[in-house]
């Protein structure tokens, strides 16, 4: 009954906040976006991080909630997350990664449970080999973690920096994401090398766009391996705003069993700088 409870209160807390965020964005959405607006290019709710970059100029924030459960750090866990993007040229992109805030039950180890902030990340990506016809998109990411959270982390574990390999490419009808990621791990004075893979597979059905994602990463602290399998829908509100929502499950011992998600990505319809050829 307690862990049903705390499960409500969290699931509470994320569609409230979920209906906040919205709001805002509704408010700022009033000033409606020029013909001229491109398109968000969403890097959530998948796992796997898209090679493509976002508009150049323009500010893409990625918000929102994911509920977890049942996992070897936490019985139950609730976080606010947030991407900030800027793609400052044709091939590269400036990324700010935080958890506002996480609320946590039943934490173990050095966790702790409670309400507490989350991390704080930064990185850049840059495209490597801009895609054309049918050649994917292939970048390259690094990621270096700002502030250690005393909350605890999902069964892939947190790292103090980060390296990415990604590829997107359409075929078919259909959109893949694949990661290839080599991560750090720390705990204490030991120090582990992570590697971890993502598969992301998308198709539009009717307004809709339905993702399935398959990942894995590999436990160095606790010699285990995260295995998930991820659905999500995402609906395009405006083209410059999509909300999105899905669940993951987790499919080994040590993997967070379940996790629910819903969020949205806006992408603000000024650009902060004028383009080559404007006045």
């Amino acid at each position: 009954m307690r862990l049903f409870h705390c499960a409500l209160v969290s699931i509470t807390a994320g569609i409230t906040a979920g209906i906040t965020a919205l709001l805002c964005v509704a408010q700022i959405c009033a000033q409606s976006p020029t013909a001229e607006t491109p398109e968000a290019n969403p890097g959530r709710p998948t796992v796997s991080t898209p090679a493509t970059l976002t508009p150049v100029g323009y500010l893409q924030f990625e918000n929102g909630g994911l509920y977890a459960n049942t996992s070897p750090e936490f019985d139950t866990r609730f976080g606010i997350n947030q991407v900030t993007k800027l793609t400052v040229a044709s091939r590269l992109q400036l990324l700010a990664l935080s958890e506002p805030h996480v609320h946590a039950n039943g934490a173990t180890g050095d966790a702790l449970s409670g309400n507490r902030p989350g991390e704080v990340f930064a990185g850049v990506q840059a495209v490597v080999l801009p895609g054309e016809g049918h050649k994917p998109t292939i970048s390259l990411s690094y990621i270096r973690r700002l502030y250690e959270s005393p909350a605890p982390e999902v069964d892939i574990g947190t790292f103090r920096q980060s390296a990415l390999f990604l590829l997107s490419e359409d075929f078919g009808g259909f959109h893949f994401d694949m990661n290839g990621i080599f991560s750090e791990q720390a705990q204490g004075i030991v120090r582990r090398g992570q590697f971890g893979q993502t598969l992301s597979v998308s198709h539009p059905l009717g307004p809709f766009t339905v993702a399935g994602e398959l990942w894995h990463f590999t436990q160095p602290l606790i010699r285990g391996n995260a295995v998930g399998n991820l659905w999500a829908l995402s609906y395009p509100i405006r083209k410059n705003l999509v909300v999105d929502a899905g669940f993951d499950h987790g499919l080994t011992s040590s993997s967070t069993q379940w996790e629910g998600f819903a969020g949205f990505t806006y992408l603000l319809p000024h650009r902060l700088w004028r383009s080559h050829g404007e006045q």
